[in-house]
């Protein structure tokens, strides 16, 4: 009888893309794919190291997977694995952790995967995770997550994610388009270009072979692919040709999640970050020019050391003028091995708590204010297989616009015309259809 092993993700869209392609791999070799719940002999938790809270939900999730399933054998992958894999190795009920360079490997790593006295620890130096894996997700939402970068070779002061997961490095073209080609093939209508640095898309062994924007043009070729969306792009990397081809697309989604972290020059030189405001200024105006309707996504940090309460007005007010949509809003927390650690000016806590609750208002604010921007008008919604307590299920137009309609079976996974018509209490958008025809894939 095979074994039953259940899966579990924390942390970002590459996260899931290769916790997806691990699954599978487990499939393969005749493992049966269970939910959380369903007392599996193998867990599998793919951990994301972002924040503090992050490696909390990790204790956590192994704390629930033991109560469901005791004698079940766990192990832990992912960027809290390779940047703590002995504090997680002293975790009760953990039997073996993966670093980046062997997690893809781990059913040939974890032969039987066989309970032991000692914790297993196979975490190399993350130096050795040099190659790219070509991950996507599939089966598991209504959009692929395709990824196509991996690493980063920033180096900003704040960040562990190149200690966690190396330098960048990337798939070929003709890698990625036939996986585009074969992902076309199948019922998903939406894919999600993944990576660490997205728009650093092209180094090869160690090398610059290819640009993000020769990828961009070459997918918008592939057939049978209804709708590409970017999942983050830095905004030194988001060029205007992108913004401007972008534009005239049919398959790339007018959506762009642009990580801005802070409005105040100050910090983000203390950053090292690699533009500054009025950079970030430009491209927001640049996409609005041509695409009035363009969600704009931000994350934005605060509480970063030496932030002044002037310095977060600057950066909430500049925030506040600008023609986005929304922002991912992070409290700065210390991470061991950056530069920031070492920074004086620390914001206590409760003030970094305090700016966090502000800009989440204001990211309410935005949102309300950029879905009123389209009422009355006509987008095509993306509907995905869910249904709440009241009977509704939902769906994103292409602009990211999240919208709610009465559930009909046949709409799952349908491209539908709408018109957008009112704001709920629950802050999704009701829609009435504009013709009894789906759209063709």
């Amino acid at each position: 009888m095979s074994k039953k092993v259940a899966f579990y993700t924390l942390g970002c869209k590459l996260n899931f893309s290769e916790t997806s392609t691990i699954s599978r791999q487990f499939e393969e070799k005749g493992f049966k794919k269970v939910p959380f719940t369903d007392t599996p002999e193998i867990y599998i938790i793919n951990t994301c190291s972002v924040t503090d809270n992050a490696d909390k939900k990790c204790r956590k999730i192994v704390r629930e997977a033991r109560s469901i399933s005791p004698d079940s054998y766990i192990a832990i992958i992912g960027c809290y694995a390779q940047l703590k894999p002995k504090e997680i190795s002293e975790i009760k009920g953990v039997d073996a952790v993966l670093g980046a360079a062997e997690k893809f490997r781990l059913i040939e790593l974890l032969d039987g995967f066989i309970k032991e006295k000692e914790t297993r620890v196979l975490a190399s130096e993350v130096s050795e995770a040099k190659d790219f894996v070509h991950s996507h997700s599939i089966n598991d939402r209504t959009r692929t997550f395709l990824k196509i970068q991996d690493g980063c070779n920033y180096l900003c002061s704040f960040c562990t994610i190149p200690l966690a997961r190396g330098k960048s490095r990337s798939d070929t073209i003709e890698n990625i388009l036939n996986k585009a080609n074969e992902i076309a093939q199948t019922d998903v209508k939406e894919v999600v270009l993944t990576g660490v640095n997205t728009g650093d898309y092209g180094i090869v062994d160690g090398k610059r072979k290819y640009r993000f924007f020769d990828l961009v043009k070459e997918l918008d070729q592939v057939k049978g692919l209804d709708r590409i969306r970017i999942s983050s792009i830095e905004p030194n990397l988001l060029s205007n040709d992108i913004i401007s081809f972008a534009a005239e697309s049919k398959r790339f989604v007018p959506h762009f999640h642009i990580p801005l972290q802070s409005g105040s020059n100050k910090i983000l030189k203390l950053m090292r970050r690699r533009y500054l405001r009025e950079l970030y200024a430009e491209r927001v105006a640049k996409i609005k020019s041509l695409m009035p309707d363009a969600c704009i996504g931000v994350d934005v940090i605060v509480g970063f050391p030496g932030e002044t309460d002037e310095d977060f007005m600057e950066t909430y007010n500049f925030l506040n003028e600008l023609d986005i949509s929304y922002l991912h809003v992070f409290t700065y927390s210390e991470r061991a091995n950056t530069d920031a650690v070492e920074h004086k000016d620390v914001v206590p806590m409760k003030i970094r708590n305090k700016r966090s609750k502000m800009l989440r208002i204001l990211s309410e604010k935005k949102r309300r204010h950029f879905y009123e921007s389209q009422l009355g008008k006509n987008h095509v919604v993306l509907f995905e297989d869910d249904i709440s307590d009241d009977g509704m299920m939902h769906g994103f137009t292409e602009n990211y616009v999240r919208v709610s309609a009465k559930y009909d079976p046949v709409l799952i996974n349908e491209l539908k015309k709408v018109r957008l018509e009112r704001i709920e209490d629950d802050g999704r958008v009701s829609v009435t259809e504009i013709e009894n025809e789906v759209l063709a894939h």
